[in-house]
């Protein structure tokens, strides 16, 4: 195709460096100065300050995380209010190779500093009958619930059928209010019935692996990166 009129070329920049096995950056809500950037195999945190250019550990949660293929802590999400009530998140898969969504909070004294002993588990332990398509994602929406997407368990071609199975979390979008309850509410989730069980928190289902995915700041949409196989990714 030809390029569209106007259109730039794009360049590279190395922005920092001397990270181990980075997958993921985000900020708090607001938060221009700096960059929370996701070790997966070592389980750290570590903050980027652009204007200093200096790093430094947020939080270190490595003793209790597996890696390996496509496990390790894989990902991160800052509450809404987390400026006022310090709440963050993040997923990961434990030493047993199951997958956690478990809720910190920063360091009451010291902004660049998770307080590791703060930690309450959302969800968890879920056990992965395999090492990859562990998912990971979390992300708020627009309606302020924190989203967590699950693949369908791994190896290929889904051999459990998990992503169809209501009765397993694999292959499912989840969604959580945790503002509605202790640790969470799910009471306006598709398939809630009150009964406690698994279909109370599925908000969507028949995912292979959604790796990654955001919400569109005009519409709320969400956008997936479902992974695909062989030939085929899936938007």
């Amino acid at each position: 195709l030809a390029p569209q009129a106007g259109a730039q070329d794009l360049e590279a920049t190395l922005v920092t460096s001397g990270y181990s096995a980075p997958l993921y950056l985000c900020s708090p809500p607001g938060d221009n100065s700096r960059l929370f950037i996701l070790e997966q195999s070592t389980a750290r945190i570590k903050i980027y300050k652009p204007a200093t250019g200096s790093t430094t550990t947020f939080m270190d949660i490595g003793s209790i995380v597996g890696s390996g293929s496509e496990r390790g802590l894989l990902g991160m999400a800052f509450h809404p209010n987390y400026s006022s009530n310090r709440k963050f998140y993040v997923s990961y898969t434990n030493n047993s190779g199951s997958s956690m969504v478990v809720q910190y909070l920063r360091n009451s004294s010291n902004a660049d500093s998770g307080d590791t002993s703060s930690a309450t588990t959302i969800y968890g332990p879920t056990s992965q009958p395999f090492s990859n398509h562990n998912g990971g994602c979390i992300q708020f929406g627009a309606d302020g619930k924190l989203y967590f997407g699950l693949g369908d368990g791994g190896s290929a071609n889904d051999p459990g059928n998990r992503a169809q199975n209501m009765s397993q979390a694999m292959g499912k979008m989840l969604r959580f209010d945790v503002d509605g309850g202790a640790p969470y509410s799910a009471n306006d989730n598709p398939f809630y019935t009150g009964s406690g069980g698994l279909s109370d928190l599925i908000w969507s289902l028949g995912w292979r692996n959604p790796w990654r995915f955001s919400f569109d700041r005009q519409t709320g949409d969400m956008w997936v990166g479902d992974v695909g196989q062989n030939s085929r990714e899936e938007i």
